[in-house]
């Protein structure tokens, strides 16, 4: 394994073993299920939050459209992280299909922000392998969260908090990487707008689309000539 991409990985390690953690711990006390049905939902669906929803959902046996609809709400802003990728991706042959489906917050952080010295085909090959290394930290907390909660009994209460711990730090990256605030502002007002205007339900997407809207705008303000280009 190359140890450059390990030591970028760090970040995302650190915050998915004990997120993935806290996801088992509440699969196997709040579900009637065996402990490894927690490591196969990270293997098969990899979506944190999500897969923390839908502990909440089963709980509560929620039927199977209320469960499709509010997977999908949380997990639309991955429809534009993939069209962003559409490009980086082309080309990518077998690759390409997991790295869509590995296409997680902190992946996409990762993916946009890093160094990419090398050839097209050898940083396609990292991508993917960075992509599997997330997933590997991930199921890794799921299984040992999901043994812990199935053997021992302690409280867990605030160890989900390492979600917001793991984009504090993505973002300051991106940040960093970028040398731009413009995007970091329009996200976080874009947020404070949602929470003050819209219900709990709806807060999250209507972030997204707030932000990717004023986004676009901007990319479509710098992409145009300015007039004195137009007639120069």
């Amino acid at each position: 394994m190359n140890p450059t991409l390990f030591r970028q990985t760090l970040p995302i390690l650190f915050g998915y073993l004990p997120l993935g953690m806290a996801f088992g711990v509440l699969f196997t006390t709040q579900l009637d299920y065996a402990w490894w049905y927690a490591p196969l939902m990270g293997i098969t669906i990899f979506a944190g939050a999500g897969q923390i929803l839908s502990v909440s959902l089963i709980a509560a046996q929620a039927g199977l459209l209320e469960v499709f609809l509010a997977m999908f709400v949380l997990n639309a802003r991955h429809l534009f992280y993939g069209l962003s990728l559409l490009g980086q991706f082309r080309g990518a042959g077998w690759r390409k299909a997991y790295l869509i489906f590995g296409l997680t917050d902190e992946t996409y952080s990762l993916l946009t922000s890093r160094p990419r010295p090398g050839s097209r085909q050898q940083e396609q090959r990292n991508d993917f392998m960075i992509t599997l290394l997330n997933q590997c930290y991930w199921v890794a907390g799921c299984a040992i969260g999901a043994l812990l909660g199935d053997n021992i009994s302690f409280d867990s209460t605030g160890i989900e908090f390492a979600l917001v711990a793991l984009f504090i730090v993505l973002t300051i990256e991106q940040y960093k990487a970028l040398g731009e605030a413009f995007p970091l502002w329009t996200g976080a007002l874009a947020a404070a707008v949602a929470v003050a205007l819209l219900p709990d339900a709806h807060q999250l997407i209507g972030a997204v689309v707030l932000a990717t809207g004023a986004l676009l705008i901007q990319y479509q303000r710098r992409k145009s000539p300015s007039p004195e280009q137009s007639h120069g």
